[in-house]
């Protein structure tokens, strides 16, 4: 098993506004907007050197979304900025009528998603929101695992043709992939080979898959751990290659369990290989305030998690 070591953790949402400086400095028709949460959502650098290619909508995220569509046919690349609440639940009305419907080219770049927003609350914590973008016709659904991830992630959309939902957080975690990475849509990367089971991660669960793994190791049981950034498109033929090898699943993802990665996993198994899965994701319930580190211990999101569900899934292997 490679073994995994970070030096620095840094936020997710730094990736994205430092990807953002690089492109308004490559690609004169990337724009942003923001629903007045500019130091939160890091593009403060950007609006400095590009201030003509920056539009403040205030808190009116619905407007923003409008606006951000009509970019798009000027030929401009609009990433819309906000928390993940705001920036799906708020406004899917609008983006299922003004980007999706009409498959305009909309980067919707969300910040704070999950329980790792931490004090502020379930009202703010929202853990449905890739279900309902992957749900969306048009619509790709990404969730990068760390700063070098999201940074490579955000510079990629611009040049892919089409609406997309890009989802990071607040929380420092740990930095652990290549800094010169090529980001690829719709393709899975696979951070360790295994031969016993098959655990697909996505987000901020990457680094505690890697965790489990090495606790599995310990134990004798050799984890294949697949990092899943791209949620729509799914990468159907990594999943299914990683699987017919284990023969059992763990999907983990800080999000519902309905709906989200772990779900789309099993729609993928249901129809092409089936195999036992266990899911590591919250459980049909809001969260709550607390530290990160609070929540995802209580809501069962953490390293130890994971090497639990694994255990119980390949105890059910034929």
């Amino acid at each position: 098993m490679k073994k995994y070591t970070y030096t620095e953790k840094q936020d997710t949402r730094s990736g994205f506004g430092d990807g953002m400086t690089e492109l308004g400095r490559s690609n004169p028709k990337v724009v942003t907007l923001c629903a007045d949460l500019v130091g939160s959502l890091k593009t403060a650098t950007f609006i400095k050197e590009n201030p003509s290619r920056f539009f403040q909508t205030g808190i009116a995220e619905a407007n923003m979304m409008g606006i951000a569509a009509g970019l798009t046919i000027g030929g401009y690349i609009p990433y819309p900025t906000t928390f993940a609440n705001f920036g799906s639940g708020r406004v899917y009305d609008q983006i299922r009528q003004s980007i999706a419907y009409s498959n305009k080219n909309v980067k919707i770049a969300v910040s704070h998603a999950g329980l790792t927003l931490g004090e502020d609350g379930a009202t703010h914590q929202i853990l449905e929101d890739i279900a309902m973008m992957r749900a969306m016709p048009n619509m790709t659904v990404i969730n990068p695992c760390d700063y070098n991830q999201t940074k490579a992630a955000t510079i990629a959309l611009a040049d892919h043709v089409g609406p997309a939902y890009l989802r990071f957080g607040r929380p420092k975690v740990p930095i652990f992939t290549d800094p010169n990475q090529k980001f690829e849509i719709g393709k899975a990367w696979t951070v360790n080979e295994g031969k016993d089971v098959s655990i697909f991660a996505t987000g901020h669960l990457v680094w505690e898959a890697i965790q489990a793994g090495e606790i599995l190791a310990e134990k004798g049981i050799d984890a294949e751990i697949i990092n899943i950034h791209t949620i729509k498109p799914l990468d159907t033929a990594a999943i299914l290659k990683s699987v017919r090898k284990t023969k059992c699943v763990v999907t983990c993802e800080e999000h519902q369990a309905n709906g989200g990665l772990g779900d789309a996993v099993a729609q993928t198994l249901a129809q092409n290989f089936l195999a036992p899965q266990e899911y590591v994701a919250v459980n049909n319930s809001f969260g709550e305030s607390g530290t990160p580190e609070q929540l995802m211990a209580k809501y069962g999101l953490s390293a130890e998690a994971i090497v639990e569900k694994t255990l119980k899934v390949i105890g059910r292997k034929n």
